[in-house]
């Protein structure tokens, strides 16, 4: 069997099965608005990625992150998630709040940073250090448009449903630390497949040393411009 034949059975594997689970819990939910809201962004992106399939095969490792990525996600849209049952956890590390969300928000750096950088690397071509700053750079930036969608959502669509949507548990610091949180799993993440690079790709070290030579002396800014209108 092929790399893309293997890379098919894996897909089709993932896809079925987070179809099963995506109607498992899209089976009365706490709150139907909430989970339809929760889940417009996990609609587009579950288009985007069926969509380019076959244009762009992410590796297996990759569809397994993200498919646990959307499982969690799943559990926390189906109950809302500030309610998912996790009294074990609260109990345990003895907190009155629930933690659930700040799980995924962590889990959403530390299992689609990997993805991110396979994109990076086989579209972009990036390399050396920037294989790895990059991607958490995404991290950040998409957990901070999901802060601000959120914050659109709750204030101008679905005023009723912002509490259940935000689920900040009164914590006003409660964006910053989802953020926090996505940037340090992607970080943990990214160490992890830098150890693992320096121990066994013996290309790596060469590699970190060419990202970070200057390509090119000649300024940019005015002097582009300049060069632009020369040519015209």
């Amino acid at each position: 069997m092929d790399y893309r034949k293997e890379i098919y059975t894996k897909q089709k594997i993932y896809f079925i099965a987070f179809a099963l689970i995506f109607i498992l819990f899209g089976i009365n939910p706490h709150d139907r608005f909430d989970w339809v809201l929760e889940n417009v962004l996990t609609f587009i992106f579950l288009l985007i990625l069926f969509s380019t399939r076959k244009i762009f095969m992410l590796s297996g490792l990759s569809y397994a992150l993200i498919f646990i990525f959307l499982f969690l996600h799943s559990i926390g849209s189906h109950y809302t998630y500030s309610l998912v049952p996790m009294d074990w956890f609260s109990n345990f590390f003895e907190v009155s709040r629930n933690h659930f969300d700040r799980i995924v928000h962590f889990c959403f750096g530390f299992l689609l940073v990997y993805p991110i950088r396979e994109l990076y690397m086989r579209i972009i071509g990036v390399k050396g250090i920037w294989s790895f700053l990059l991607p958490i750079n995404i991290v950040m930036s998409f957990s901070g448009f999901y802060e601000l969608f959120e914050w659109a959502v709750a204030v101008i669509v679905a005023p009723e449903a912002g509490a259940a949507f935000l689920g900040s548990q009164g914590d006003i610091w409660d964006a910053q630390k989802d953020m926090a949180l996505a940037t340090l799993g992607a970080f943990i993440t990214m160490l992890i497949v830098f150890i693992v690079n320096l121990k066994y790709n013996r290309f790596f070290k060469k590699d970190l040393r060419e990202s970070l030579k200057v390509k090119s002396f000649k300024p940019l800014g005015e002097l582009k411009i300049r060069e632009f209108r020369n040519k015209n």
